[in-house]
């Protein structure tokens, strides 16, 4: 029986119709396998990229809490007259002692990063002066400056104020070479050098951690910290 024309253009539009929805579903699973291929290989990419090696760090030049021979060494670039500084100091340091440290799991150290002006480069010097002099003293040097620490914006830490500090803190150096040290720039050469590390490697702020040579960028995140430590501890 053959069809009417009106029925044959009926059958030729539903046929059609069939093939566009057809060729649809056929663009959609190459639209979802071609995805699935790229996230694939991005995935595929990250895993076979290679991890950034750890930095060469001059751990002769900082001074040092804990074993110098810890497994996991850990490095805070700051600044003196860093507010964030201050309370990394306040706030971080004493759990990173306490938890790493004390333990003989890790070391740690201070690196300057000069960044705010003309006065944390002078306490930079006097923070270098006290650690030749005697390393154990810099750290009481340390917990001193942070907690008469002046305003970000106003000159304060004047070779003045930095002897003076460490005579009211009976630190156990000799204040007059203190002095002479902050006023000739006696360990300049060192506080450059910390500071072109930090350019080298990116570093953008105070404080920041390194962790056996690799970047850390949260060190007010303690839990995320404490992994890191563990995972380097680990030899990870």
């Amino acid at each position: 029986m053959e069809l009417k024309p009106t029925a044959k253009k009926s059958v030729y539009k539903e046929l059609r119709k069939q093939e566009k929805l057809k060729e649809k579903a056929r663009m959609r699973m190459i639209m979802w396998i071609t995805a699935a291929c790229v996230v694939a290989l991005i995935a595929i990419a990250i895993i076979a990229m290679p991890k950034a090696a750890p930095v060469e760090m001059p751990y002769e030049t900082m001074p040092v809490l804990g074993k110098p021979d810890a497994p996991v060494k850990i490095v805070e670039l700051g600044d003196y007259k860093c507010p964030s500084c201050q309370v990394f100091s306040q706030q971080i340091e004493p759990k990173l002692k306490k938890d790493f440290v004390d333990t003989g799991i890790a070391s740690f150290h201070f690196m300057n990063y000069t960044i705010i002006g003309p006065d944390s480069n002078t306490a930079a010097l006097a923070g270098q002066s006290i650690f030749h002099q005697n390393n154990e003293a810099y750290w009481k040097f340390y917990d001193a400056i942070y907690k008469n620490q002046g305003d970000e914006r106003t000159p304060w830490a004047t070779s003045a104020f930095l002897t003076d500090l460490a005579r009211n803190e009976k630190l156990p150096i000799d204040y007059d070479k203190l002095k002479q040290d902050i006023e000739n720039k006696t360990y300049q050469n060192e506080v450059d050098a910390h500071n072109s590390f930090a350019s080298r490697n990116r570093v953008t702020g105070t404080p920041t951690l390194f962790i056996n040579g690799k970047k850390f960028d949260e060190a007010f995140d303690y839990n995320k910290l404490k992994a890191a430590i563990e995972q380097a501890q680990k030899g990870e």
